[in-house]
């Protein structure tokens, strides 16, 4: 629990477990806290427990052992709504995010379907796009935008329910360079709590100081990533692989903005 007076963690996981009806164990005690303001790379290989983990942090997933916080909130029926508005998550795809005509229908349907109206909900809609640099875009089909803008979009979506912690699955996934590029920068500039899942270990190294290895359903590493990703065995022992000639020891240290 936290102290009286401070500020809990964005996300408190304690001996989560969890197995599907097929008897499938996909979690199997996972500790993990992130902080306020930390952006923290998931890494594992495929069947690792990395979406399981994700769906336990908005309730979509539950039922099984130890807890887990939002904000210092149990994910638990009596707090699910203000839950599920804390944790944004962003799909792989931004195709399953965006059902909506307009790109501005498609950001306004969250804090609608919250109760917001009116200006306010206008002024929220341009917020959010104006921070992903799509503004001059609200007007438009997202299906005539590119992947890349399309995914800005997604990320609209989840920001204008004003999160505190952001989960996105494999975000550079699909990006072309210039994308790639610009999404980092975009999340680089947010003030939010950044949880990455990712099979790509230089963006992981690029946006997340920290990074935490899931494998077999356990925590099998949590360490700067710089750190991580330069032990070798550990990433073949988990079957992790850098690009060819990659060397993360090599990349330039990011001033902390």
């Amino acid at each position: 629990m936290t102290a009286p007076g401070t500020v809990p963690p964005s996300l408190e996981v304690a001996g989560l477990a969890f197995a599907y009806p097929d008897g499938h164990q996909a979690l199997h005690g996972v500790d993990l806290t992130i902080c306020q303001g930390e952006r923290v790379a998931l890494l594992g290989p495929n069947g690792a427990g990395k979406t399981t983990l994700v769906l336990h942090l908005n309730g979509i997933l539950g039922g099984g052992g130890g807890t887990v916080r939002v904000a210092g909130l149990p994910v638990a029926a009596p707090h699910l709504a203000e839950v599920r508005r804390r944790v944004g998550i962003v799909f792989q795809d931004p195709d399953d995010q965006l059902f909506l005509p307009t790109v501005r229908e498609d950001v306004a349907f969250g804090p609608a379907t919250a109760g917001m109206r009116g200006a306010a909900l206008d002024a929220r809609v341009l917020r959010a796009l104006d921070r992903v640099g799509m503004a001059e875009y609200a007007d438009r089909p997202p299906h005539h935008l590119s992947f890349g803008q399309r995914r800005r979009v997604a990320v609209a979506t989840v920001l204008a329910m004003e999160p505190e912690i952001l989960v996105l699955d494999e975000p550079s996934s699909n990006l072309d360079p210039a994308s790639r590029r610009e999404l980092a920068e975009l999340l680089r500039s947010l003030e939010v709590t950044v949880l990455m899942v990712t099979h790509d270990l230089p963006y992981a190294l690029e946006l997340c100081e920290r990074s935490v290895v899931l494998s077999g359903g356990t925590i099998a590493a949590d360490g700067p990533t710089r750190t991580l990703l330069g032990d070798a065995e550990l990433l073949r022992a988990h079957r992790l692989e850098l690009p060819f000639g990659f060397d993360p020891c090599a990349v330039p240290v990011r001033p902390a903005p």
